[in-house]
């Protein structure tokens, strides 16, 4: 894991993390979008840190933390987990930092874990986010009609998945390139 990028969540970071949740910004791409109080923060935390079927990052940016990236549903048995990760500063957006983000959750999940299937969910009105997973080689899986309900409507999400081989594939020409 490249602890420059990604750095274990702690706990003296759950108000940050609570307060980006919390930004319109970030919760329009959640599935929930009600406010976190602090109590449920903690709650939820105290639940992660027992679950091994999940890890959770902080994401650094010139030593800085600027958003949060996890694994969940990691599953020994099926040899898969599922993902996700945001940018909760907003000036970060278009920067490249999720490219590096998603190079860097691949090469854990495939490299570290020796996983099959890495998995994801995204809106299908995040159109940027989806571009972005298949451009690392994610393929469509599925498409959830009316997967969520949120904000008194129901909203159509898209799974996509990539698996080993296909990483083995594909992970050369992702990589950066040395600089000579």
């Amino acid at each position: 894991m490249n602890i420059d990028l990604l750095r274990p969540l702690e706990p003296e970071h759950l108000e940050l993390v609570r307060a980006w949740r919390n930004s319109p910004a970030v919760a329009q791409y959640m599935y929930t979008a009600e406010p976190i109080s602090a109590e449920q923060q903690q709650a939820w935390y105290a639940r992660i840190s027992q679950d091994a079927s999940t890890k959770y990052w902080l994401i650094y940016y010139r030593d800085q933390p600027v958003g949060v990236a996890n694994l969940y549903d990691i599953s020994e048995r099926n040899r898969s987990c599922y993902w996700a990760f945001y940018l909760g500063e907003e000036n970060l957006q278009g920067s490249g930092l999720g490219a590096k983000v998603e190079l860097a959750v691949l090469e854990y999940v495939f490299e570290e874990l020796k996983l099959n299937k890495l998995a994801c969910e995204v809106f299908v009105t995040n159109e940027k986010v989806i571009a972005m997973h298949e451009k690392f080689g994610f393929r469509r899986e599925a498409y959830f009609r009316q997967h969520i309900y949120k904000d008194k409507a129901f909203l159509d999400v898209v799974g996509l998945a990539m698996l080993r081989r296909e990483w083995q594939q594909l992970r050369d020409a992702l990589r950066p390139r040395p600089r000579s």
